[in-house]
């Protein structure tokens, strides 16, 4: 699963597999259609972020503003607070037989999150970056 966060919603997109380059890009790519104007992408130092190929993607934007947050500080990510609720109040002791029915369990729970603006405010909140 890749996602992110703005100041008023969480998009994410759930991917099979591991994450790589490939599935980052389609995720910036439907990504940037939903956000008008300029992007501040605040990205941890996971590897396939600072990839040739999302870094080359990125470059065709004018728009969109790359800022890494130090390493090893996953506290100042405001979207681990988001996994953080997912997993521990959302999907907590959830057990499915198919990778299908996970994948929607995922779905429903990431739209209640989305339907809470305080829950949203309160992730960037605690990640105490300056917004």
């Amino acid at each position: 699963m890749v996602g992110g966060i703005t100041l008023r919603t969480v998009y994410f997109r759930i991917f099979p597999g591991s994450i790589q380059s490939e599935q980052v890009v389609q995720f910036l790519r439907d990504l940037f259609r939903h956000l008008p104007g300029k992007v501040i992408l605040i990205w941890d130092r996971l590897p396939v972020h600072r990839s040739r190929r999302v870094q080359g993607f990125l470059e065709k934007y004018e728009r969109v503003r790359q800022e890494f947050l130090p390493a090893y500080a996953p506290e100042l990510n405001p979207m681990e607070y988001v996994w953080c609720q997912l997993k521990t109040h959302e999907l907590p002791n959830v057990c499915v037989d198919r990778l299908g029915e996970l994948s929607c369990q995922t779905r429903r729970a990431l739209g209640r999150i989305r339907r809470r603006p305080a829950l949203i405010a309160s992730c960037w909140k605690q990640s105490r970056l300056p917004i």
